[in-house]
């Protein structure tokens, strides 16, 4: 098996799945996957935390996750990250918000989006552009992470037009 489809658990979602990967007692990486990766059960004790975690999200959006994440990503990341979790379910705000709470660019905070390494428990689906639902995938995807985005800001009761 490739080690990028190398898990230590997949989650099935109601889009497709979640993988998990975690080392030395940290999760180091949850990634939205296409249907086609079938889930796994964990293969830690961490692997089948983050599995009941993401589960208890998928069941209630008021759910907060509580996790040890591994130290990804540049400092200016990490803000942009912690910013990004303290958003509440059910709330958005706009990169601009972001950018402003830490002094930063839009844009900026878009890179920082794209780089996450926590798909849903680092919430970037709640940031959204000024004029509409924006980032996550415009990157020229096949729109599979747009109606990720989407299917998690109606499941948290976030109407987007």
């Amino acid at each position: 098996m490739s080690e990028l489809l190398r898990f230590d658990a997949v989650v099935a979602a109601p889009f497709g799945g979640i993988g998990v990967r975690v080392a030395d007692g940290m999760v180091g990486e949850t990634l939205y996957l296409p249907a086609s990766i079938k889930p796994q059960p964990p293969q830690s004790p961490l692997a089948r935390e983050v599995v009941r975690q993401i589960r208890a999200y998928l069941r209630d959006p008021a759910h907060v996750f509580d996790l040890p994440l591994a130290e990804r990503g540049s400092e200016f990341q990490r803000r942009v990250w912690a910013e990004i979790a303290a958003i509440p379910s059910g709330e958005t705000l706009s990169y601009g918000d972001v950018a402003r709470r830490i002094r930063s660019g839009p844009r900026a905070v878009g890179g920082a989006c794209g780089a996450n390494w926590f798909s849903l428990i680092i919430p970037c689906h709640r940031v959204l552009a000024a004029n509409g639902i924006g980032g996550f995938g415009d990157a020229g995807d096949d729109g599979t992470y747009m109606q990720i985005k989407r299917w998690l800001l109606a499941h948290e009761g976030i109407k987007i037009t």
